[in-house]
C-alpha cells in the first residue's frame, strides 16, 4: 500500500521539455514512474525520446488526461506561470499536483491551492522534492536509489532531510515519503498526510520532520494526541537557529519563543512523540519503535 501515488498512478510532466523537466522526467522513468505525457501548448504533437520511452507532448492537461487517462502531474514551470498551471491542472480534473517550483509568490500559491481545494486536487508543494512510494512510483526530484519499500511512513518539510531520513532508514524502508515543502502555504500538511498514514494498513510507523516557524508542528502535535494510533517519530531542524532572522525556507521565520524547534519539540512530545537530537538519533528513535511494536 501508500499514500498519494501508487505503480498505478498515470503522471504528466508541466514543463517536462524544459531543463529541469527533461532531467527529472528521466529520473523518474528510471524509477519506475509512468509518465505518460508531457504539457507545453507551443509544442503540442511532438515526442520526446528518453532512452527506450518515447512520451508524448499534449498541449493542456485536459488533453493529456483525456488521451491517457493522466491522474497526476508534476509542475516543473517557472515561477511566474505556476499559477496558471496548476490552476490549469485543477480546472481539468486532475487528481494530485505536485509543485516543484519554488520562488512562487505567497498570494499566488493562496489562490492556486485554494482553487484546487474546491475542485478536488490535492497539491503537494511547492518548494517541495515531491514524493515518492520506493519501488511503485516517484513523482519529483527525490532520489529513489537510496531507500526501499517498508513500513516506515515519512512526511517532511525539508527536502534534504527526507533524503537523510530515506537514507538512515534504508535498510527498513518506506511505505511513501512526502516532501510538502517549507513556504508558509503549502497545498498538502503534515495532518493531512498523518491522517492518510494513519488509514494505511502498510505503514507501521510514521516520522515528522518539521522545522522552526509557524505552528504546523505544534498543530500535528494536536491531531496526534486525538487521531493517530501509530507510533510516531519526529525531528525538528534548526535548534541553533537565532531568534527574530528569516532562514532557509520561506517560513522558517522565529519570533520569540513562537516557533523555535525547542517549542515544537516539547508540544510533540507532550503527546507521546519521541523527538531525536539529530537526524541519526531520529532514525535510530524510528527503529526502536518498530522493533517495540513486533
Amino acid at each position: 500500500m501508500a499514500i498519494y501515488l501508487t505503480q498505478e498512478s498515470r503522471v504528466l510532466v508541466q514543463g517536462m521539455t524544459g531543463g529541469e523537466g527533461m532531467k527529472h522526467t528521466r529520473r523518474m522513468l528510471a524509477a519506475g514512474t509512468n509518465v505518460v505525457g508531457g504539457v507545453n501548448p507551443r509544442k503540442a504533437g511532438r515526442t520526446v525520446d528518453f532512452d527506450d520511452r518515447a512520451v508524448p507532448v499534449f498541449g493542456s492537461v485536459a488533453q493529456g488526461m483525456a488521451e491517457t487517462g493522466a491522474d497526476a502531474t508534476v509542475v516543473f514551470v517557472p515561477p511566474a506561470f505556476a499559477k496558471a498551471a496548476v490552476t490549469e491542472a485543477a480546472d481539468a480534473g486532475i487528481g494530485l499536483a505536485v509543485v516543484i517550483t519554488e520562488g512562487i509568490p505567497v498570494h499566488d500559491t493562496v489562490a492556486f491551492t485554494t482553487h484546487a481545494a474546491r475542485r478536488g486536487t490535492r497539491v503537494i508543494g511547492p518548494n517541495c522534492p515531491g514524493l515518492i512510494t520506493p519501488g511503485q512510483s516517484n513523482a519529483g526530484i527525490i532520489p529513489a536509489d537510496i531507500t526501499k519499500p517498508g513500513r516506515i511512513g515519512l512526511v517532511s518539510k525539508s527536502g534534504t532531510l527526507t533524503y537523510q531520513l530515506m537514507y538512515e532508514l534504508r535498510d527498513t524502508g518506506f511505505s511513501t515519503c512526502v516532501g510538502i515543502g517549507g513556504d508558509p502555504v503549502v497545498g498538502t500538511t503534515h495532518i493531512d498526510c498523518l491522517a492518510a498514514f494513519e488509514d494505511d494498513p502498510d505503514t507501521e510507523l510514521i516520522v515528522l520532520v518539521g522545522e522552526i516557524g509557524g505552528d504546523a508542528e505544534e498543530r500535528a502535535a494536536a491531531y496526534v494526541r486525538d487521531h493517530v494510533t501509530k507510533p510516531v517519530v519526529g525531528y525538528i531542524a534548526g535548534f541553533t537557529a537565532p531568534e527574530g532572522k528569516t532562514m532557509g525556507h520561506a517560513g522558517a521565520i522565529v519570533s520569540g519563543s513562537s516557533g523555535t524547534a525547542r517549542a515544537k519539540k516539547e508540544a510533540l512530545e507532550a503527546v507521546g512523540v519521541r523527538v531525536g537530537d539529530t537526524p541519526t538519533r531520529t532514525a535510530r528513535l524510528a527503529q526502536e519503535a518498530l522493533d517495540a511494536a513486533e
